[in-house]
């Protein structure tokens, strides 16, 4: 299952991306917002984030006005690992050597196609594993340093 969560600004991207999950029938529950009235990103990005860390979602898709503040309160939260994408290249490769298990967009800088392009890969791009899995574990230790 994909946890969605979206501000104001991300809203309309995020209906339709769920429109886009829909037709390829791939589970989500969406964590709002549920409007275009103004909200903070950084309070909707803690539910789908804490979904994907409690493992009742595997992966976040976030949404704001330009994916940045939203990735940025994402990756505050411990074992999430949020990239902010606007071209196919980042969104493929932040899965294969990242792992990343969140990915924001920004309803005012990507069209739904190109969202909805992003989406797919980041979806369906396995982890590449092998001299990656080093690196991760040194962003999950300096995780650790943070919470000291």
């Amino acid at each position: 299952m994909i946890a969605l969560g979206s501000d104001h600004g991300g809203y309309a991207l995020k209906e339709a991306v769920k429109l886009h999950l829909e037709e390829r029938g791939i589970p989500y529950r969406d964590f709002g917002c549920d409007s275009e009235d103004s909200c903070d990103y950084p309070d909707m990005a803690v539910p789908p984030c804490k979904a994907v860390t409690s493992g009742e979602c595997e992966k976040a898709l976030l949404f704001c006005g330009t994916g940045i503040g939203i990735s940025m309160s994402a990756n505050k939260i411990p074992g999430i690992r949020a990239a902010c994408c606007s071209d196919a290249f980042s969104a493929k490769y932040t899965r294969l050597h990242n792992d990343a298990n969140a990915l924001a967009l920004g309803g005012r800088v990507v069209g739904v196609g190109l969202a909805i392009e992003l989406v797919d890969l980041f979806l369906d791009t396995p982890f590449e594993g092998g001299r990656h899995i080093k690196r991760l574990e040194k962003l999950a230790a300096l995780e650790k340093e943070d919470a000291q």
